[in-house]
């Protein structure tokens, strides 16, 4: 059994958060696994299961920054979480840490919600749980002061759904590309080439989840591959697997009418 809601941020977050999200789900088997693929986001998570990362527990919250590979994580029963997606060049500031890479620990006083949350999750409250995140992070980002070349650079990205030159999205940015990914590197800690590259694959990713039968020359074309073989590197190279291979997947999961192949997945 599977239960996801997105929840869109009030507009003083839009520069900084994708969306709010809630997720859970009931395993067959005990204990579990499940894989999540690369995009395009760096995620903040509230889990409220036995959750862990190469063997290690993990703490509530953890922080998820962009991947260049999928990660498997381990649970016991029951998977429970409140995300909050963020845009890759934003969460550092936001939560005011040094930009990395993959799934991190650390501390902050974010970690206060769990508590509170834990008690409305167990209530099945989740509404007034996912409010009591967007407020938090409402205080929060009245703090920080917005970068506004930052913000240019990410909806031009956006957009174009990571297909545009680093030259055109520092023009939309109104900086010098070398500017623009001095600034890139500190706040998300990859270069803009890195992000635009992941928002390309998760555009891939979702449309072979959903539409596994997609003509992949076609898929490459309308997304701004050079051609097949040009997606087909770079498909591999974030999920390690070939679009063909990765769509055969897609298809036997749908048809077994599971959907725990990959987590996270966004409609």
């Amino acid at each position: 059994m599977r239960h996801h809601q997105e929840y869109e941020p009030p507009e003083a977050l839009r520069d900084t958060i994708q969306c709010f999200w809630y997720e859970r789900r009931e395993f067959e088997h005990a204990p579990s696994s499940f894989q999540v693929e690369p995009d395009g986001y760096a995620e903040i998570i509230f889990h409220f299961s036995h959750l862990s990362y190469n063997t290690t527990p993990l703490p509530s919250p953890f922080l998820m920054g962009l991947l260049n590979q999928p990660v498997t994580f381990h649970i016991e029963n029951r998977l429970e979480i409140i995300g909050v997606r963020c845009f890759p060049w934003t969460v550092a500031d936001l939560l005011g840490l040094p930009s990395g890479k993959g799934v991190r620990i650390f501390e902050h006083p974010v970690a206060h919600l769990q508590p509170i949350l834990q008690n409305l999750i167990q209530a099945d409250k989740i509404a007034a749980a996912i409010r009591h995140v967007q407020q938090y992070f409402l205080e929060t980002r009245a703090q920080v002061p917005a970068d506004t070349m930052l913000y240019k650079a990410g909806v031009a990205m956006r957009k174009a759904n990571g297909a545009i030159p680093v030259s055109q999205i520092a023009a939309a940015a109104h900086a010098t590309v070398r500017t623009l990914e001095r600034k890139f590197k500190q706040s998300s800690g990859h270069t803009v080439k890195d992000v635009t590259g992941l928002m390309r694959f998760e555009q891939v990713r979702n449309r072979l989840w959903w539409e596994p039968d997609v003509n992949i020359a076609g898929l490459a074309i309308e997304l701004g591959y050079a051609d097949q073989s040009h997606l087909s590197r770079e498909f591999k190279r974030y999920s390690g697997a070939t679009p063909a291979a990765f769509a055969r997947k897609a298809k036997q999961a749908q048809k077994s009418a599971k959907d725990d192949f990959v987590a996270f997945i966004q409609a």
